[in-house]
């Protein structure tokens, strides 16, 4: 649907930003709250209604646990509430077909899947406002008293629907107060065209090899084709959600907040401890302070630290879908960051760093099997084969797709890593004068308008995290 492309953001954030800028102090949060809603009920016109109601179940569960504190009481039962709450929307729209479909297999029944459509952005929101909560129970923030206020940290449609996940901590001090300024502005926007031109020049032509290879039968695929494609997906989802929060961190700048870091070239990373910490760090982050801590982190001994990182990485896993393969998933991280802590990490640090990066990306590339084959574990571990030497090494539609894709994968590589903003950091230090700044706005405007050729063009532009 519309809703789901770069196409609508178009169409859509030039008359926003338009009425925002124009409106008068206070009244841009309601601007602000009211494009969000718009912008949501586009895609989700029913679900909008489950977004307000978090919203005002969570304000009211904070006001609710600060007036606790504050009479000597605990508010646990209040934090309790907003828990079981969020989870329970969560679970009822994400995880209800996967009971059943689960029950019917394992028992036999024959219950009906009530087949809902997932709620776009339910994994994220109920994260935030969770977050909040806690917080609040913590000490850590006061209760937000304006229900606009928290309406707009609910419903902020940069980062609504894909991340990052932003802490209630972090948004805070740009709720009421913010500043706005040509740089944040120029910076933002800068920001904004580099996170399109990921999603629209580099993800997109990854999604199409790797829809090629991903559709042919895994048992007649040969080993270079097999890790031809799934380079292609890991480059695909890549670019597609670090595209995706450099638009929401551009944007943000623009309205005048300030977004977390989501990536920082994980698929330079020498272990798969670092590779987490390099991906998708807002949620890692979540999950770290709001799950493993809580459990008890590696305080209460090795057994203990090995079982809560179980639990962990079974819940990033689910976190994702309510599908067997991401559980897998999940689990598969969670075992190599366990080795890694027991000894893999010793050994890793003494060798060089060649040999952690090809371990490193060897583990991460099998994990994406699972996470992009979603039909069944039988096709991953039939794909799994053709990548580690069941069929074939190569045959003609392997030098076709070389031919074909080659140096187009091969930028895309590069583009994942340092290098490129490092040449180009050397060539602008080099240059006097304005010269920086015109061949900054002149690279900028190039690809604005290779994106914009691009959609055009192309009929269908999903973000891969939209169903997540």
């Amino acid at each position: 649907m519309i809703f789901s492309s770069v196409l609508f953001l178009f169409r859509f954030i030039p008359l926003f930003l338009i009425c925002y800028f124009l409106a008068p102090g206070r009244m841009k949060n309601i601007i602000l709250l009211l494009g969000s809603l718009i912008f949501y009920a586009w895609g989700e016109p029913v679900y909008v209604v489950l977004m307000l109601f978090s919203t005002f179940s969570d304000y009211f569960h904070g006001l609710k646990i600060e007036k606790c504190k504050n009479q000597g009481k605990s508010g646990r039962g209040w934090l309790i509430s907003s828990i079981i709450i969020n989870l329970l929307m969560l679970g009822f729209f994400k995880y209800t077909d996967f009971l059943i479909g689960s029950c019917n297999s394992l028992f036999g029944t024959q219950i009906p899947l009530l087949n809902l459509p997932l709620p776009i952005g339910i994994s994220f929101y109920t994260f935030q406002t969770m977050s909040y909560s806690i917080d609040v129970y913590r000490g850590e923030v006061k209760a937000q008293k304006s229900l606009l206020d928290f309406g707009v940290f609910v419903t902020m449609f940069p980062q609504l629907i894909a991340g990052p996940i932003v802490k209630y901590t972090t948004a805070e001090p740009f709720l009421s107060r913010r500043t706005h300024s040509m740089e944040d502005a120029a910076y933002g926007v800068r920001r904004f065209m580099a996170g399109l031109a990921k999603k629209v020049l580099f993800a997109n032509n990854a999604g199409l090899i790797w829809t090629e290879i991903s559709g042919r039968d895994p048992a007649g695929l040969p080993v270079v084709t097999a890790w031809f494609g799934i380079v292609a997906y890991a480059l695909q989802i890549y670019f597609d959600f670090s595209g995706y929060s450099d638009m929401a961190i551009g944007l943000g700048a623009i309205l005048g907040f300030r977004f977390p870091e989501n990536f920082n070239y994980p698929y330079i990373s020498r272990s798969i401890t670092e590779f987490w910490r390099r991906w998708h760090i807002s949620l890692s982050t979540w999950f770290k302070e709001y799950v493993y801590i809580p459990l008890g982190g590696n305080r209460k001994g090795l057994p203990r630290q090995i079982l809560n990182l179980l639990i962990v990485w079974a819940l990033t896993g689910i976190w994702h879908g309510a599908n067997w393969n991401f559980l897998l998933w999940g689990l598969w991280f969670g075992a190599f960051l366990i080795l890694e802590k027991l000894v893999l990490g010793r050994w890793l640090a003494k060798l060089p760093g060649a040999v952690g990066w090809v371990y490193s990306m060897v583990v991460v590339l099998v994990g994406w099997v699972f996470f992009a084959l979603e039909s069944g574990t039988g096709q991953v571990f039939g794909y799994l084969g053709a990548m580690f030497g069941v069929s074939q090494f190569a045959d003609r539609n392997t030098w076709y797709l070389f031919n074909h894709y080659g140096i187009g994968l091969l930028l895309m590589l590069v583009g994942a890593t340092p290098l490129a903003a490092r040449i180009a950091r050397r060539a602008v230090d080099k240059m006097k004068g304005i010269w920086p700044v015109v061949l900054e706005n002149l690279v900028v405007a190039a690809l604005f308008l290779l994106s914009v050729g691009y959609i055009v063009e192309a009929s269908y532009n999903p973000f891969l995290y939209f169903r997540f």
